[in-house]
């Protein structure tokens, strides 16, 4: 009779061990929308007011010098791209600059890594200011010049939008090269590429 008790009572021992809790997954890495959106509103609220001023307060034809003739301030009038390239395309650069920006917006639901995330409110903040000026300054719809205000040397004039855009442009080259990715935190590790290419 005894060892039919303790058969039971080992049996119902096992029976009533408490079940393994299930593991849980790591949490998801916060979205950067709201740094993207924070710088991209910095760089368009410093174009639009300093071109704003620099309208008021510039004549065209007639720089005012900061550091002798090296860096003055000079109002041009832009129809090209950054520091005045591609004058003739207009209404192409204007398209151009849109699906940019449409881009970005489309990148933002996966956006996690906050280096990319600067990057692109650079190039999104830099791309609306330019937009702005293309959509309602002359000489009309899509193909309003753009206002440039800051030459050094034998630059092209700019302004703020130009350098914010090919700065964010940079960084992200950068970024690309030394592998960081736009929907990753951190480095991406050569383990997970060499199973990116098992999979294809």
């Amino acid at each position: 009779m005894g060892s039919v008790t303790d058969e039971t009572t080992d049996s119902t021992e096992t029976e009533v061990d408490p079940v393994a809790a299930p593991e849980t997954e790591p949490a998801a890495p916060p979205r950067r929308l709201g740094l993207l959106l924070s710088v991209a509103t910095v760089v368009l609220l410093a174009d639009v007011v300093t071109k704003v001023l620099a309208v008021k307060m510039l004549t065209p034809g007639q720089p005012v010098p900061i550091i002798g003739d090296t860096v003055t301030w000079t109002l041009v009038r832009n129809s090209g791209a950054a520091f005045s390239m591609a004058t003739s395309y207009t209404w192409v650069l204007t398209l151009i600059a849109s699906s940019v920006v449409l881009g970005i917006i489309w990148m933002s639901r996966r956006l996690v890594s906050p280096w990319w995330a600067v990057g692109l409110g650079m190039i999104l903040g830099g791309a609306l200011g330019n937009l702005v000026d293309r959509f309602f300054r002359a000489p009309g719809h899509l193909q309003g010049h753009v206002v440039d205000f800051l030459s050094i040397g034998w630059w092209p004039v700019f302004n703020v939008a130009d350098p914010a855009v090919v700065g964010g442009a940079i960084l992200l080259v950068a970024l690309s090269v030394f592998g960081f990715d736009f929907d990753a935190v951190g480095r991406r590790r050569a383990g997970d590429e060499a199973g990116d290419g098992e999979q294809a």
